[in-house]
């Protein structure tokens, strides 16, 4: 991600963030939330959720003032997102190997790189792919999903931006969300969320920050607790709870 709004701000200067326009907030909330820091929706409007994670960030990487913002600010936050792994990064899907190996990368690139915390999003895909490791669709099991939900799930927030990927990525609002942190037409091209670099993406980025349910894994699963158990409201309550932690049990003892 280049930023091009924030780098105008005038040299010299710290402004607050609060006053900030909507555009270079707007680009602000979107680095920000690239980098992992959930703050809601990318809307240019300042409140306490924008603020936190503008002051997180400060604190993480040793910028200037947590209220404020100036142009050595916004080079260091350049600096930081350059050292993002683009989706586009060499990855070999084509196995069930390849693929759990792109997972462990991508958890270490987002900062879930504790063994229990990977454990747990490589068991959780592989229950969601039905042991697959490869993105799947909302009613993959039939023969043409696409008909099937467009006949009984009409609702225009919901078709066609029904369950993609290695975990479902649903509603538009969230894939207007990750159309605006990867650069891709997701809301016109939906189906672009099935490629597996942007639900690699997708997978590691929503476990970090809560994109699925508005429960994070560090919410259960960190250095100093592992509760795989209820890790699993990070994605759909307590559905096959059991289950999935017994597999991430099974993929830590192989890490």
């Amino acid at each position: 991600m280049k930023l091009t709004k924030l780098t105008t701000l005038p040299a010299g200067s710290s402004i607050p963030i609060h006053d900030l326009d909507e555009d270079r907030l707007g680009e602000l909330q979107t680095a920000l939330t690239k980098l992992g820091y959930p703050l809601g929706d990318i809307d240019g409007l300042y409140g306490p959720k924008t603020r936190n994670a503008w002051a997180e960030c400060v604190e993480d990487f040793k910028l200037g003032d947590p209220l404020t913002i100036d142009a050595g600010d916004v080079a260091k936050l350049q600096g930081i997102l350059d050292q993002v792994t683009p989706i586009d990064a060499q990855h070999d899907f084509s196995t069930k190997e390849g693929t759990i190996a792109a997972i462990k990368s991508e958890c270490a690139n987002q900062g879930l790189g504790i063994k229990t915390q990977i454990a747990y999003v490589l068991a959780t895909v592989d229950h969601e792919t039905a042991h697959r490791f490869q993105p799947v669709s909302e009613a993959f099991w039939l023969k043409d999903p696409d008909t099937y939900l467009r006949t009984h799930l009409p609702s225009s927030r919901y078709y066609p931006y029904y369950g993609r990927g290695y975990v479902q990525l649903t509603w538009k609002n969230n894939y207007e969300k990750y159309a605006q942190l990867l650069g891709l037409d997701l809301v016109n091209h939906p189906q672009l969320a099935s490629k597996p670099e942007v639900a690699l993406f997708v997978l590691v980025h929503g476990f970090k920050t809560g994109t699925f349910s508005g429960r994070k894994l560090s919410d259960y699963v960190d250095i100093h607790k592992t509760d795989f158990v209820n890790a699993r409201r990070c994605i759909n309550g307590l559905d096959k709870a059991q289950a999935i932690a017994e597999m991430a049990r099974s993929y830590l003892a192989t890490l």
